[in-house]
Order: C-alpha cells, then sequence, then structure tokens
C-alpha cells in the first residue's frame, strides 16, 4: 500500500501569515489536528491543536500572534507513493503522530498514527476471518475409512 491511500481525511493547510486564532478556527471546522502551514505553495511548517496548547494558550501569546510563530519545522514528510513501511519507519525514527504526505514538494495530505492504526486492525481482520470461520464452523475433511 502506499501512504497516499493511508490517508483517511484530507490534508487542510494555511498561511504562515494567519493568527494562531485562525488556526483553531480551522481546526474545528475541518475537524483535523494538525493544518499543514503552506507558504504559496512551499510546505514550511505544521501547527497542531498541542501547539496551541503549549505554545499560545499556556504562554497567554495573543491570538492575533502569527501561526509561523508557533509552527513546528522542519516538517518530517513522506512522499505520497513512498510504501506505508516507509511511514512506520518515520513513525518510528522521529515521535511524531502526524506526518505531512508530499508529492514532489507539494503537501496533499497528512497521515496519522490513528490512519495507520486504522488500516492495520482492517489487515489483521482480513487475516483473522478465514481462521475465525475455521474455528467456529470447524470444517473438517470427509472421514475416509483406511483400506488393510
Amino acid at each position: 500500500m502506499r501512504s497516499i491511500d493511508a490517508i483517511r481525511r484530507s490534508g487542510v493547510g494555511i498561511g504562515p501569515e494567519r493568527t494562531i486564532t485562525d488556526a483553531a478556527v480551522t481546526m474545528e471546522q475541518a475537524g483535523v489536528g494538525a493544518l499543514a502551514v503552506i507558504d504559496g505553495v512551499r510546505l514550511v511548517g505544521i501547527v497542531t491543536d498541542r501547539d496551541l496548547v503549549r505554545r499560545c494558550i499556556a504562554r497567554r501569546m495573543p491570538n492575533d500572534a502569527r501561526i509561523d510563530s508557533v509552527m513546528s519545522t522542519p516538517v518530517i514528510t513522506v512522499q505520497a507513493d513512498a510504501d506505508l513501511h516507509d511511514a512506520f519507519g518515520l513513525f518510528r525514527s522521529n515521535a511524531v503522530r502526524r506526518l505531512a504526505v508530499v508529492r514532489g514538494e507539494h503537501f496533499v495530505g497528512m497521515i496519522t498514527v490513528d490512519d495507520m492504526l486504522v488500516n492495520l486492525v482492517g489487515d489483521i481482520d482480513d487475516l483473522v476471518r478465514p481462521v475465525t470461520a475455521e474455528i467456529l464452523f470447524a470444517h473438517h475433511d470427509a472421514h475416509v475409512p483406511a483400506t488393510t
């Protein structure tokens, strides 16, 4: 499976000049916990709901503070056509919960640990289904009498 195929929701972006209030409202309206910060067509950062709490609210930043003052950078990215195992490796080695999915240098979406778990559970369900059927319905070959 490719990384792009594991994305469960569209990625949402925001400009670096926008405010932390704009970011919070955009997250709420889109139902996402992270925004790609995009300057023109270039991915320059990421801001999460946790960033807004720890870097903004806890530090009593003004609501009109620019989002680029609190975004995380550099952004850990995975190519859209990369194998999903590459994304697993990036999650493990970078201790992040979200990866920006890019095609070349263009942001195309966001993949989360939650997306990976949902996909993994689906794969496990697909593997377990025939085993469960065999256990529940006790498929046995017909008894063949022994010959002498």
